[in-house]
């Protein structure tokens, strides 16, 4: 990492840069260079490239501010595509054995064992939780821009070190999670009321079906969480008791493997030090224009 802190290239370009080259290259080996996702990679690449050259150039707000929102445009433009990409890329899905940790450590998936807590109520309260996750990353994304450019590279520094390994593991390591792999295991449907059906809609339409390890909704909230301990003490509060709401809800409503979901604490914790080394070494912030 240090060679990275070193340079003029930001902490998270290198990690997404490589997950999109990386996955680049396994395509081209694996279906060649004209397969539409290869192709696809190479065009987010090469723009990738271009805009971070384009912002050296001269670096002005606004050159600042495109370099920073390209990263959850190509993010969305990514996550939708992965699960053709990648299983172009690998064998298999690896739900037998993230579940095998599971029973190793508990004798059961934690989803299995959750049943016994089950009641609509719950269920409800805890897809709420779950479909809080995305108003809570799409309003800090404005929320910090408004607060100034330097916390905005750094709340990007962070988000996009998350993604850019996670979306990783979701190549190497693809799988659906329990509610799809193992849904014979379970002997109590999960009901609720409205939230429930939402959720329940948004899950369905919204996974790419290989993005389960690690998990993204445990890693992005708790370094939202934990940053905004740090920058905004309120809404550290507000989301506080949601937060860990939504974590249980990734095994509640059997979206994730146990395994899964310390992956990402990990990896949250990896990408909060990843950004607060990169915000010392880059203290004197230039004003520009």
């Amino acid at each position: 990492m240090n060679w990275i802190f070193k340079t003029k290239l930001l902490p998270h370009e290198g990690i997404f840069g490589l997950f999109l080259l990386v996955t680049w290259l396994r395509l081209v080996l694996a279906v060649g260079p004209l397969d539409r996702d290869a192709l696809i990679y190479l065009v987010i690449l090469l723009v990738n490239i271009a805009i971070i050259g384009w912002c050296w150039r001269r670096e002005t707000t606004l050159r600042w501010q495109v370099r920073l929102w390209f990263y959850p445009v190509a993010m969305n433009t990514v996550f939708p595509l992965m699960g053709s990409a990648v299983l172009k890329i690998t064998a298999h899905k690896f739900d037998a054995q993230l579940a095998a940790l599971d029973h190793l450590l508990f004798g059961a998936t934690l989803s299995e064992r959750a049943q016994l807590l089950a009641t609509p109520l719950l269920t409800e309260v805890l897809s709420f939780c779950y479909l809080l996750f995305f108003p809570y990353l799409v309003v800090s994304w404005f929320y910090y821009a408004k607060r100034g450019l330097p916390l905005q590279r750094k709340l990007m520094v962070g988000l996009f070190t998350i993604y850019g390994i996670g979306f990783l593991g979701y190549s190497w390591v693809p799988a659906g999670g329990p509610h799809l792999a193992l849904a014979d295991n379970f002997t109590l449907p999960l009901t609720g009321w409205g939230i429930t059906r939402l959720n329940a809609y948004v899950v369905a339409n919204g996974s790419n079906g290989v993005d389960v390890f690690p998990s993204l909704h445990c890693a992005i909230s708790c370094f939202l969480l934990f940053f905004d301990r740090q920058h905004a003490r309120w809404r550290h509060r507000l989301y506080l008791v949601p937060c860990c709401g939504l974590w249980f809800a990734t095994i509640y409503l059997r979206y994730h493997y146990f395994t899964d979901v310390v992956a990402g604490f990990a990896l949250a914790t990896f990408a909060l030090w990843v950004a607060n080394h990169w915000d010392r070494s880059f203290c004197n912030q230039p004003t520009y224009n």
